[in-house]
C-alpha cells in the first residue's frame, strides 16, 4: 500500500486492533476495552499521539505499558512515528470499560 491510498481513519482502526492486543496483566482485558485509551490522535505526517491512562497511579506497569503501546503502534508500516502520553485527568473508572470488558470480568 502506497502512503498516498491510507487515510487517517483507516490507519486509526488499524492502531487500534493493535492496541487491543496489549493487555492489563492483572485483568485478562485488553487496554482499549478496559478504557485506558483515552484519544488516539493522526496527523497528516502519520505520526500518531495516544492519550492514555493507568488504571492507578502506582499501576505495576506504569513504566512498562505504555512503551509497549508505543513499540506496538510504531511497528505499524503506515505510522511514521508514536507517542504516548499518560494522563489521569479523568481518573480511570471501571464506567470507563466497555460492555464487553465488563461481561468478561462478570461485571453484568
Amino acid at each position: 500500500m502506497s502512503d498516498t491510498t491510507i487515510d487517517t481513519a483507516a490507519l486509526g482502526e488499524q492502531i487500534v486492533a493493535v492496541i487491543k492486543t496489549i493487555y492489563d496483566p492483572e485483568i485478562p482485558v485488553d487496554i482499549y476495552e478496559l478504557g485506558l485509551i483515552y484519544d488516539v490522535f493522526v496527523n497528516e505526517d502519520m505520526d500518531v499521539k495516544i492519550l492514555m491512562t493507568l488504571t492507578t497511579p502506582n499501576c505495576p506497569v506504569a513504566e512498562t505499558l505504555p512503551v509497549e503501546v508505543e513499540e506496538k503502534v510504531k511497528s505499524i508500516d503506515a505510522v511514521n512515528d508514536a507517542e504516548v502520553e499518560i494522563t489521569f485527568d479523568p481518573p480511570w473508572s471501571q464506567d470507563l470499560m466497555s460492555e464487553e470488558a465488563k461481561l468478561e470480568l462478570g461485571m453484568l
